[in-house]
């Protein structure tokens, strides 16, 4: 299944590992706060197979909301600056799990990191302002920090 949705989607290895595909770039281009010009926001595919991490990875100066999109739940974590990270669960809604929801938002600059719960989780990514790899950092298989552009 996971194979099939990869090639019916069109995706492609992420960096911070899963699969992904931009889906929308805004064609409206908005100033950030730090001067840098971004387009207002963008849209991903991003698919999580069973045993595959979405490694620590933070966004510089743009918020990122997840939105379950199919297969299983997703446990998603989350750091600010400074502070111990926290988990989150993101699904459809369900009584049996009243702490899980299907969108969930990650803050600018706080660490971001995330698990399939089942066999696969399908997930839609907003940035805003809209992504760039410039703003991307992930750690590496060590745990270290890695600023980098990935194009």
């Amino acid at each position: 299944m996971t194979q099939d949705l990869i090639e019916r989607l069109q995706l492609t290895p992420h960096p911070e590992g899963g699969f992904y595909r931009e889906r929308h770039r805004s064609a409206l281009i908005v100033r950030r706060a730090d001067g840098l010009e971004r387009s207002a926001f963008t849209v991903i595919d991003f698919l999580l197979p069973a045993g595959v991490t979405s490694r620590w990875h933070r966004l510089s100066g743009a918020e990122e909301s997840w939105h379950h999109a199919g297969g299983a739940p997703l446990r998603l974590w989350r750091r600010p600056p400074g502070a111990a990270a926290e988990a989150m669960r993101l699904g459809p809604l369900d009584p049996a799990f009243p702490d899980q929801y299907p969108v969930q938002v990650i803050p600018p600059d706080w660490w971001q990191a995330a698990s399939s719960l089942g066999a696969w989780t399908l997930v839609n990514c907003c940035v805003a302002p809209g992504f760039d790899f410039a703003d991307f950092c992930c750690e590496d298989e060590r745990g270290e920090a890695q600023n980098r552009v990935l194009l």
